[in-house]
């Protein structure tokens, strides 16, 4: 065999089983690509070295190995210390320039269009925003502060449905953004141009999996309504019931997917460098906002959330019948609502002489939703209610629902029954088992006093515009109270209430209803049956408790008899915390027995007696080596294991 051909293979060997060993010992993280190149180029370079290290021990001659036992033991240490420096040069590449897991192709070839898209998204929400004066590029004047909230809304509502949802949402956020920005943010529409009616019938025709007029006997082509995710068209069954079509626009997931995606890698990058934005878990609030937007574009969703609200409802306000055999992902056929919405009512409308009685109607069949069936509509804006001719009302547009559980419903009746009763220290109480307190603790009787202010001016007030319940919020953010999602989202919509029932009365006090009515829903709510229910459950437990204390007992006395009575520490006894532990003990037990090693190794080595392990090799020197090896390869581990937490962090 040619010689060539024989250092190949040997370079090959020696190749593959130091990068498999090495990656074994730092951890597979490191690149098979990286631990081969490595390891054949330290062979390559450092063979010639080793050959004459060989030479010098009297073991290899220039041809052949001379002896059988120390020869092998002596090529075997080389061998190894090349190895360690394989090591300390992987390693010192993977500080440099860190390895990356190799991907698959079909990853990479989606990974790039979504770059693609991303770019082009980014493209357009910067020219958007330029346009308005926000951002980097002004392509107008510079806003004043007071301008910003408008032109911040007149954006988003050009950038498309998924930067008016994520306004919407944050609307809601009154406990940490300004309340001129949450009442902007309050006012985003979704109007947009329709898409053509033969893209509409397309995209209507594959959702029904067959021609349209074998469904409808008519369809209307022009919209009832038109917004950047969908649009409405009315249309007859062959039985001659109207109803409405909405339909998704074809292309409305694929810009809120890279929207989505553009938000998320936003917050993930502002999370990684800034310590505030980590502190108000933005990745978890981007992912939250994706998990729901995502929801609210299944529209199957928006189907179940109306048979529940019709479920719930009273009969004071329709919910439009669902036609669930012909609804899909993203088609909904359902009830037509005859009438005018709220936010078309004419001067003719208000004048109607039961416009009152209408208001109440609503507000009373919201609040039953609210705090006595705990399931409610919760986008009441003028666009979403319709008045009949016949003063009946009609909801429409269920992708936003709540749920109020039953433990806060219980709160939050007695708290407007405390607010109607200007009784500033139930209502505080109440606040306080509604809400989580900071870290610090809070100052119960500045929060009285806050509280209290707000409701002796409601009392006193004339103004119609005075809203409680944001006043209350102001309190609650000004004390750094951690408000309940659930009950931000029935503020909000009440204050969104509020303002369509203003469209149907502009006298109408809304807060003042509904602060007279909630005696009445509490004594709903707080039935007789429903009391003793709860008496009975709380009465079985504590019996259960009661029960079980006597063996409790028993157990305590007989582990101090016995002296095996402990006590345990709950602060490291989650797993992460254990294993974090674990591993820095067994970092440093390593580092010491490294160091160990190593210091052994130089002393054996420079000590040089004992038996010959050869003619010109002593055995302590020998053994020096092999403890120097070992210990150097610990070392390089931990300092391996100590970059990457690094790296982690």
């Amino acid at each position: 065999m040619p010689a060539w051909i024989t250092i190949v293979v040997i370079t090959a060997l020696f190749a593959f089983v130091a990068a498999w060993v090495s990656r074994r010992l730092l951890d597979d993280q490191v690149g098979w690509v990286r631990a081969l190149v490595s390891s054949a180029v330290v062979f390559t370079l450092g063979a010639p070295i080793a050959l004459w290290a060989l030479r010098e021990a009297d073991v290899w001659d220039g041809e052949r190995l001379v002896g059988t036992g120390p020869a092998l033991a002596l090529v075997a240490l080389v061998l190894g210390w090349l190895f360690a420096i394989v090591v300390i040069v992987i390693l010192t590449l993977e500080f440099l320039w860190p390895s990356r897991r190799a991907r698959n192709p079909v990853s990479l070839v989606r990974d790039a269009f979504r770059r693609r898209d991303r770019a082009r998204r980014y493209a357009q929400i910067v020219a958007i925003t330029s346009r308005h004066g926000l951002g980097v590029f002004r392509a107008g004047r510079r806003r004043s502060g007071d301008e910003i909230p408008a032109a911040l809304v007149a954006a988003m509502n050009e950038a498309g449905v998924t930067f008016v949802k994520l306004g919407q949402m944050l609307s809601a956020r009154d406990d940490v953004l300004p309340g001129e920005l949450t009442r902007a943010l309050g006012s985003l529409q979704t109007d947009s141009t329709p898409i053509p009616w033969a893209q509409a019938r397309a995209a209507i025709e594959q959702q029904l999996g067959r021609p349209i007029d074998e469904v409808f006997a008519d369809v209307d082509h022009e919209p009832l309504a038109a917004a950047s995710v969908a649009q409405v068209h009315a249309a007859r069954m062959p039985d001659g019931t109207e109803v409405v079509i909405k339909i998704q626009r074809p292309a409305a997931r694929t810009q809120v997917r890279t929207d989505l995606d553009i938000l998320s890698t936003l917050a993930h990058d502002a999370e990684r460098s800034t310590d505030w934005v980590r502190d108000y878990q933005i990745v978890a609030l981007a992912d939250e906002f994706a998990r729901s937007l995502s929801q609210e574009m299944d529209y199957r969703i928006e189907v179940a959330n109306a048979e529940m609200l019709r479920a719930a409802s009273t009969g004071r306000i329709h919910v439009p019948r669902m036609l669930t055999d012909l609804c899909t992902e993203q088609l909904i056929v359902q009830e037509r609502a005859i009438g005018t919405p709220f936010a078309r009512l004419t001067d003719a409308d208000r004048t109607r002489p039961d416009t009152r009685q209408i208001a109440d109607d609503v507000l009373d069949e919201v609040f039953s939703q609210i705090a006595v069936r705990g399931v409610f509509h919760a986008d009441l804006h003028a666009g979403n209610l319709i008045l009949g001719d016949d003063g009946s009302v009609t909801l429409i547009d269920f992708g936003a629902v709540g749920i109020l559980e039953k433990s806060m419903r219980r709160l939050l009746l007695p708290l407007l029954v405390a607010m109607a009763n200007e009784d500033d220290v139930a209502a505080t109480d109440i606040v306080l088992l509604l809400v989580s307190e900071p870290e610090g603790g809070v100052d119960t009787a500045a929060l009285q006093h806050d509280v209290g202010v707000v409701l002796t001016r409601l009392r006193h007030s004339t103004k119609l515009d005075e809203n409680i319940f944001r006043s209350l919020l102001d309190v609650m953010r000004r004390h750094r109270l951690g408000i309940p999602p659930a009950l931000l989202l029935v503020f909000r919509t009440l204050g969104s209430l509020e303002g369509t029932l203003r469209r149907l009365d502009p006298d109408y006090d809304m807060v003042a209803r509904a602060l007279a009515r909630s005696s009445y829903f509490l004594s709903r709510i707080a039935s007789p049956t429903s009391a003793a229910m709860s008496l009975e459950t709380q009465f079985a437990l504590s019996l259960e408790r009661v029960r079980a204390l006597p063996r409790r007992f028993e157990r305590i006395a007989s582990s101090l008899e016995k002296g095996t009575l402990s006590v345990r520490v709950r602060a490291l006894d989650t797993g992460p915390e254990r294993s974090f532990i674990d591993s820095i003990i067994g970092q440093l037990t390593m580092t010491f027995v490294g160091v160990a090693l190593v210091i052994t190794g130089i002393l054996l080595a420079i000590s040089g007696g004992g038996p010959m392990v050869t003619a010109d090799v002593p055995a302590f020197a020998f053994l020096g080596s092999i403890a120097g090896l070992a210990g150097l390869l610990l070392l390089l581990r931990v300092l391996r294991l100590s970059l990457r937490r690094r790296d982690e962090r």
